[in-house]
């Protein structure tokens, strides 16, 4: 049975000002909770409807009605924890960094993490404007890479302006990635869903690059932010 001093905690993880306020984030669904379990992150309090670590001292066994209460899912998924934020890490510069302007859909910041992970960027940079990794809607979306990806959130014209590498930026005017000779080291940029990348932030821009389109009509307007980031980041580790 839960408390009405738990359940409020929970649920009001759900808004970023109560995130920081408490240090917690809410994980939910099996897979990912047991992710990261096994990393180095620390479990406040588990909330399950059936056992599957009988060691965790944090586990408590609750009803699906009480998952319900507490889930920001439509459909639960057994389980729901609570997990301390992590300690931000200083940003290595050493390596290829990823930079977000001002992403605001958690589901498209989700999955660049996970794309992150994937293609073995150690760094993503977002503006302070960005939306909260910590959010459950994007918890969801990475699937467990947000305990492999140092994710920090900085003023995005500082960054850029303190930079040695080379800063790319994604536009639709830019040049064909295709034909350019890509690093393995530098700073790729993507930018908001609705303008793209602000104008004080294009200006430190050091090479624009775009994805071509091949329709016949050249009428798709643009592609998702996340779905770009993917192409990218293939053509940079491809060179």
């Amino acid at each position: 049975m839960l408390s009405k001093s738990q359940i409020k905690l929970i649920t009001s993880l759900k808004q970023k000002k109560y995130r920081q306020q408490h240090g917690f984030f809410v994980v939910e669904g099996l897979k990912t909770i047991k992710e990261l379990l096994e990393s180095s992150l620390e479990l406040y309090a588990l909330y399950t409807t059936e056992s599957f670590d009988a060691n965790l001292s944090a586990e408590v066994l609750i009803s699906e009605t009480d998952l319900k209460r507490i889930s920001f899912l439509t459909t639960p998924n057994k389980a729901l924890a609570i997990f301390r934020m992590p300690t931000p890490k200083a940003v290595d510069y050493n390596g290829f960094i990823v930079a977000l302007d001002d992403v605001r859909d958690p589901g498209n910041l989700g999955t660049i993490i996970r794309l992150c992970d994937w293609f073995g960027i150690k760094d993503l940079v977002c503006s302070t404007a960005t939306v909260d990794c910590f959010n459950p809607k994007v918890i969801q979306a990475t699937m467990g890479s947000i305990t492999r990806v140092n994710i920090s959130y900085l003023d995005l014209e500082s960054f850029l302006k303190n930079q040695n590498q080379p800063v790319f930026g994604a536009f639709m005017e830019g040049e064909n990635v295709y034909k350019n000779a890509l690093p393995d080291q530098g700073v790729l940029v993507m930018g908001n869903e609705a303008n793209g990348i602000s104008e004080a932030v294009e200006n430190l821009i050091t090479k624009k690059v775009s994805i071509p389109r091949f329709g016949e009509l050249q009428a798709t307007e643009s592609l998702n932010v996340a779905t770009a980031t993917a192409i990218l980041l293939s053509e940079f580790k491809r060179g």
